[in-house]
This record gives C-alpha cells, structure tokens and sequence, in this order.
C-alpha cells in the first residue's frame, strides 16, 4: 500500500508529459511538488502541524514582530544611528539590522548580537553600539521540514509555497551545512552619509563553501516594501563566526527549517531624530532603491 501514491504520482507526471504544453497542467504539477517536499518530515518529525497549519503563537509576545526604523528612511542617506542594540533586545532576542552608517550586518541570536564588518568575521556588539534599522522578535519557531541539496531562490519559493502566506510576516530560521554560500557587508560610511543606491557598490563580498551555520531572515509582504524589503530579507552566520553578511545567494545541502508567523507588526519610528522629521521623501526612489540594494 506504501506505493499506491509513487504510483499515482508517476500517472500524474506521464499525463503532465503528454500535455506539457498545457498552462494548466504545468500548474497543477508545480502545486502537486510543492505539497510533497515534506510529507513523511511533517508526520515523523518535531512537529505536530504542518507547514500550512503554523500559526502566530501568543504565549510571551511571540506573535508580535517589533521593527526599529524603515528601509525607506536609508534609501535617501539617514543612516544615524536612532536606537541601540541594548533597547533593541528588550524587544526580542532574534533579529537583523545594520549599523550606523550602514556599519556592518547584524544577525541577533539568542539574545546576542553580532555584527559582520569588512572582514566578513563576527564580533558581538556591546549594547550601546546603534542602528538606524533593524527588525527582531522573541524567539518561538515552529519546524517545518528537512530539505537537501537546495538553493536559496527555490528554498524560498518552496517555503512561501508551503506555509500559504504571501501576505503574511513571518520569519524563517535555517541550520544546517551550506555547501556554498555568498554574503556581503557593506562597507561604514561617513557623515555626511551617500544615499543607499550610492553604497550599493561599495561592499565587500564573502563566499564559504561546506559551511556550517545559521541563515536568520523575515518575509514581509509586497504591500509593505518600503517599510522593509518585499520578500525575504536574510542574515547569515557561520558556527565558527567566520562568515556571514547579507545572503545574496546559497546552495544549503542539507539543514531543518523553521518557522514563525506574525499577525502583529510594531513599527517605531526615530520621530526625535531632527533629519526623518524634516525630510521629504516624496522625491526618493524608493522601491528602485531597495531592489538594488538587495
């Protein structure tokens, strides 16, 4: 009986061939893989739920995703520091960001931060270091599944897929091996700052290969671009703290992905900081700006 299903699936791909040409057969095919990532992994594994039935989970503010500052407000050069690291931990003990001066990329686990600089190395921050943006929340991640030999644009489309939340924060933890992964920093700038299109191209970039270690990033919905990145936004750090950076691709060959959803977005704005009171951002291009930042 365990191979009735390889059998009808078989059926099902020796139909979509013989109607390839068919949008909607196509359709259904792509559906149909997506529901098979994880099935056994759902039944046997950590979890009791599957992907599409994971939840915001209420206990100890779980449900709430607190950001400091937009991606908007970079985009025209405020990139003083409006917040620190210390107030921003009271408000969670997992999350990303960047420094002043768009000092380095932050990955904040449990509850310590780290920040990747020019040398690609991790060093953790003290809590007076400050960030004009960052995102973070307490810790509550619920497993979704194991996947191998993966990468990152079809990990992301599949866990999208799979958890039915398009429109939905959430946030996705991976652990595992990596058998490549690229990340970048970019690199601090000065006062008085370039716009973010400006820095686009003065970063550095770090490649690692059969790296073991920690991709951290949000989902947020299309509606909100500008607030933060439409999309996925992802942090990586090795077990080592040798790498890590803004993900801008990889390769994971074998790792548990997790997840945790949102129905609540806190949003704090640096309404005392003299320079987002004043300025206008009617004029900035915005969206273009993040696209190719990101």
């Amino acid at each position: 009986m365990h191979h009735v299903p390889c059998i009808i699936r078989l059926l099902f791909f020796l139909r979509m061939f013989f109607h390839a040409n068919d949008p909607d057969m196509i359709r259904m095919a792509l559906s149909t893989d997506v529901e098979e990532e994880c099935p056994a992994t759902y039944r046997e594994g950590m979890t009791q739920s599957a992907a599409k039935n994971i939840g915001p989970i209420h206990e100890h503010g779980a449900n709430v995703l607190y950001q400091h500052g937009t991606l908007a407000q970079l985009v025209p050069g405020l990139l003083e520091g409006t917040t620190t690291i210390g107030e921003l931990l009271s408000h969670g003990d997992t999350g990303i960001g960047t420094g002043e001066g768009l000092d380095g990329e932050l990955i904040m686990l449990d509850g310590v931060a780290y920040k990747i600089g020019a040398s690609g190395r991790a060093e953790v921050v003290p809590d007076d270091f400050t960030l004009p943006f960052a995102s973070v929340h307490h810790a509550a991640f619920q497993y979704q599944c194991e996947r191998t030999d993966i990468g990152l644009e079809d990990l992301n489309r599949r866990i999208v897929a799979a958890n039915g939340r398009a429109n939905t924060f959430f946030s996705v933890i991976v652990r595992g091996t990596f058998s490549f992964i690229k990340t970048r920093a970019v690199i601090k700038q000065q006062a008085p700052y370039p716009t973010l299109e400006q820095v686009a191209d003065r970063q550095a970039m770090f490649l690692g290969h059969d790296v073991r270690g920690t991709m951290l990033g949000y989902f947020s919905p299309v509606m909100f671009n500008g607030a933060a990145v439409a999309g996925f936004h992802e942090h990586f750090l090795s077990d080592d703290h040798s790498i890590g950076g803004h993900v801008l691709d990889a390769v994971l060959e074998r790792g548990d992905i997790l997840s945790q959803v949102f129905d609540t977005l806190v949003q704090h704005l640096p309404v005392d900081n003299p320079e987002y009171r004043s300025h206008d951002f009617s004029n900035d291009p915005i969206a273009e700006a993040i696209a190719k930042a990101e």
